[in-house]
């Protein structure tokens, strides 16, 4: 021993000890499952358990040791493995792939990895070619020819191991055994299986003995005349009271620790208010800033992780911390003792991941305090039910279905173009409002509207309990509810949230929810009276009228779609300049790719030999190659693959047999002089028929120059291992005779 173990880490350890004893004797590879609640210490009692299992051999058996985790989570265990067998003098080497000597793992040797630098096509390192010939495939075959066993570890394995790659990955390795850890693992082909119980950690004092929500809100009195209070404040009040109470507890206890209060935002939706201005305002009002080092950030935007430097010591200054999904997992600060979760954009439910909070189970001190309310973790929420799961939107199949324009992007602001029809098609114009007329005469909603409507509120847990948090619950254990009138920041917010949720199949954006809701004021003779609005907003989210507005909202949507499919084709101008998209969206036809100067990371290519609708379409062998000629070319800053038929990508207009078209180019490309390429890679047979198309761009490029942009490009081939592009007013393709091209040279 080591270290003074907690009577349930020894008992796991020598449990583990033995199965992984007993299957590295038996034939085959096997699996064996360390399930182990959050908070328990896993990565403690993991590397107790390699350096035990390597000193109970005494048949001369070898061991090298694979640790995959998602995400960073592997340099947090790899870290922490370190630094515990650096200071007990235990002889077990961490390293990273770059740090493998002669290309092989060495006896006693953990190689830590995570799923991303595996899953990079051709480039991960299960495959990759190199003049070394050093990719993960012969690494392991080096290390298994000179009679070492492999044994593989995949941390947090309910993220992964089930998945078709991941299964991929596993028998690639064929590890001798696979430990796979998690706190709630997905069961179904283990050979053994190791257990701690949640309730021996509690007992130990390692976490919390259970978490109590909205804590005291069935007394909670609200004057529901006066209707000033929204729910999101009252629980951010209760919140923050909540804290200061935990913090004189801690204080007359002689303790140092500084308990944290968490707050989660929701995502944001495009036409609804963002939750992030509101909380930043409302906190800054009780005195929370991040200038006087109270407030910390932890958001993917720029700029925005802010004071999270020492963060998880006990005694820091930092009392409140603003976060998304960034710490869901691997984040580990156990000062951390309330949470905070806003009411999603959808009026439900939420389920939310187990991971997110167990960051407030742990013990600060690894003791429970004499005072009972220190030993409670506290979750206020303005949701009227919660449930929980597993998280697996983390890491599924490694896959992320999400590209994020960079943070080092500066606006473009280039004018686009889209045909009417099909904007029409995927957007509501102002056509919309007297369709809706049309349907709302046809369903008789003035007959069905009730004026004298019930009170529009909002239902918040009063007084819940969750006791496990690593078992999925179906609903909190509550003593009752507490009913808070919306005002008429909430009204207008849950109107658009009406709007925005019944817009399918129409893009889901600022226009359209509008459309919606001028429709439904112009149906109330309330249009240019905003002082009505709140009055109309309440009638329609009754509960006893919501349903016939849905139901004229959904015929209406009928009637328009008829009406857009008879229209004719017009090239309109965008009404705002464009710009590269902030997110896109990716579905499973989708493969991602390793580049680095994509302006969305990460970057995906449709895969080939799949024919389901997608963003964009399959990446052909002239763009791939155009691709890994910016991504070598020292002049390119970054480039965007634009997409295609849909108008919040880019197109220059051209002319087609006397119809106006959008011309949806390639790529653009941005340089570090600050010129701008426009380009649309051709090859053969394309290149031919692109006359009409290259003359379009070449005006666009001429017009928007004369405004004072920087652009430049048309057409671009490969021709004898050169990029040569047409900006001529008049194109021509001839291959044997490619006068007319000019180099691109971009370094």
């Amino acid at each position: 021993m080591w270290i003074e173990f907690k009577d349930y880490q020894e008992k796991a350890v020598v449990k583990l000890k033995q199965e992984a004893n007993e299957l590295l004797d038996a034939e085959g590879n096997k699996i064996c499952i360390f399930k182990s609640p959050t908070g328990s210490g896993k990565t403690l009692m993991m590397a107790e358990f390699l350096k035990r299992l390597i000193d109970s051999r005494i048949d001369g058996k070898k061991f090298s040791f694979i640790w995959i985790a998602v995400n960073k989570l592997h340099d947090q265990s790899r870290n922490s493995l370190k630094k515990y067998y650096d200071q007990f003098g235990i002889g077990l080497k961490c390293s990273y792939f770059e740090d493998l000597d002669e290309r092989k793992i060495s006896e006693n040797e953990i190689l830590f990895l995570n799923w991303a630098s595996i899953n990079k096509g051709e480039k991960g390192i299960i495959t990759r070619a190199n003049e070394r010939d050093n990719n993960l495939s012969n690494v392991v075959a080096r290390t298994k020819d000179e009679g070492r066993l492999v044994v593989l570890v995949i941390d947090e394995s309910h993220h992964t191991a089930k998945g078709e790659e991941s299964k991929s990955v596993i028998n690639e390795i064929a590890p001798k055994v696979t430990i796979e850890v998690s706190a709630t693992p997905q069961i179904s082909d283990a050979n053994r299986i190791v257990e701690v119980d949640r309730v021996a950690v509690r007992d130990q004092e390692m976490i919390k003995k259970e978490v109590v929500v909205n804590e005291g809100f069935e007394n909670y009195e609200i004057d529901k005349r006066k209707n000033d209070e929204t729910a999101d404040g009252i629980v951010l009040k209760a919140a923050l009271k909540k804290r200061l109470e935990l913090q004189k507890q801690f204080e007359s206890l002689e303790s140092s620790v500084n308990p944290l209060l968490l707050i989660q935002l929701p995502d944001t939706r495009q036409g609804i208010s963002d939750k992030k201005t509101e909380v930043l305002a409302l906190l800054k009002k009780f005195g929370y800033t991040t200038e006087n080092g109270k407030l910390a950030i932890y958001l993917s935007e720029k700029d925005s992780k802010i004071n999270l430097e020492n963060i998880e010591k006990n005694e820091n200054e930092v009392e409140i911390m603003i976060f998304k999904q960034a710490i869901a997992l691997g984040w580990d600060c156990p000062r951390a003792h309330i949470i905070v979760l806003f009411r999603q954009w959808k009026e439900e439910t939420l389920v939310f991941s187990l991971q997110t909070l167990g960051r407030i189970m742990r013990m600060p001190e690894q003791k429970h305090y004499s005072i009972s309310g220190l030993n409670t973790a506290y979750l206020y929420t303005s949701l009227s039910d919660i449930h929980t799961r597993v998280a697996n939107d983390i890491a599924h199949d490694f896959k992320v279905f999400e590209g994020k324009r960079r943070d080092d992007y500066e606006a473009i602001d280039l004018t686009s173009y889209h045909s009417k029809r099909f904007r029409e098609e995927t957007r509501l114009s102002s056509d919309f409002v007297p369709i809706f007329f049309q349907a709302a005469d046809e369903l008789k909603l003035k007959e069905r509207i009730s004026l004298k409507h019930s009170i529009v509120d909002t239902k918040l847990i009063a007084s819940g309990k969750i006791t496990d948090v690593d078992k999925e619950t179906k609903g909190v254990e509550k003593k009752g509810t507490l009913d808070i009138p919306k005002n008429e920041v909430e009204l207008q917010n849950a109107f658009d949230m009406f709007a925005y949720e019944n817009l399918a199949p129409f893009a889901p954006e600022k226009r359209s929810i509008k459309r919606i809701n001028d429709s439904i004021y112009k149906f109330f003779d309330a249009s240019r009276d905003e002082d009505r609005w709140p009055e109309i907003q309440a009638i329609v989210l009754a509960e006893e009228n919501r349903q016939a507005v849905i139901d004229v909202i959904n015929r209406a949507k009928e009637l328009y779609q008829d009406a857009v499919g008879k229209g004719k084709h017009e090239l309109l101008q965008n009404d705002e300049p464009w710009n590269v998209p902030e997110i896109i969206n990716y579905n499973l036809t989708f493969a991602k790719k390793d580049y680095k100067r994509s302006i969305v990371q990460p970057y995906y290519a449709k895969m080939r030999g799949n024919n389901n609708l997608a963003l964009f379409e399959e990446d052909s062998d002239v763009e791939v190659a155009f691709i890994e000629y910016l991504e070598k070319a020292k002049q390119v800053r970054w480039w965007f693959k634009n997409g295609k038929q849909d108008g919040s990508y880019f197109a220059v207009p051209y002319v087609e047999n006397g119809q106006e078209k959008p011309f949806y180019l390639d790529f653009i490309v941005m340089l570090k002089d600050g010129r701008l390429g426009l380009f649309d890679t051709k090859g053969g047979i394309y290149a031919k028929t692109a006359k009409e198309r290259a003359e379009g761009l070449t005006e666009y490029i001429a017009a928007e120059n004369k405004k004072g942009k920087n652009l430049f490009g048309g057409i671009v081939l490969k021709d004898k291992n050169s990029w040569r592009y047409h900006d001529g007013k008049k194109y021509a393709y001839d291959p044997n005779n490619l006068k007319d091209w000019k180099f691109l040279d971009l370094g």
